[in-house]
């Protein structure tokens, strides 16, 4: 593939797939979605390799190493050669499902839930985000 000196970050994470268009990658770094060493970074930023990024997008967020410079956009397959993706376990999608929400269960025919039910239910709720918070 191939490959630059110089290249931009905006560039870059398009075509490694992280970001579906260059201009949703170029309005994730303008938003402060996209930090190196913890600041904020310009899409016009030039990307060396062996830097770290944290690149948050939605409720994911992902750490990754840059191991080379991909200039135009490929299969996955090929593009996850030029990152190395580090994020920790504990903020990968696939942990945090465990922890998300207590599944509330009814019995079968009980029929729809109270005004009253309805309140406890919410308030379940609304104590179990208010301590994942902090």
């Amino acid at each position: 593939m191939p490959e630059k000196e110089k290249l931009r970050i905006d560039k870059y994470l398009w075509s490694i797939r992280l970001f579906k268009t260059r201009t949703l990658a170029a309005d994730a770094c303008k938003a402060g979605r996209v930090k190196l060493d913890g600041n904020n970074i310009k899409p016009s930023h030039e990307v060396k390799l062996g830097e770290v990024y944290q690149v948050s997008k939605g409720p994911d967020r992902k750490v990754i190493r840059v191991t080379g410079l991909l200039e135009s956009r490929t299969d996955a397959k090929t593009a996850v050669g030029y990152y190395e993706d580090i994020t920790p376990v504990e903020q990968t999608p696939a942990f945090k499902s465990m922890f998300q929400a207590p599944v509330l269960k009814r019995d079968r025919g009980t029929g729809r839930p109270t005004k009253r039910d309805r309140r406890e239910i919410d308030g379940l709720q609304e104590d179990f985000f208010e301590k994942g918070d902090q």
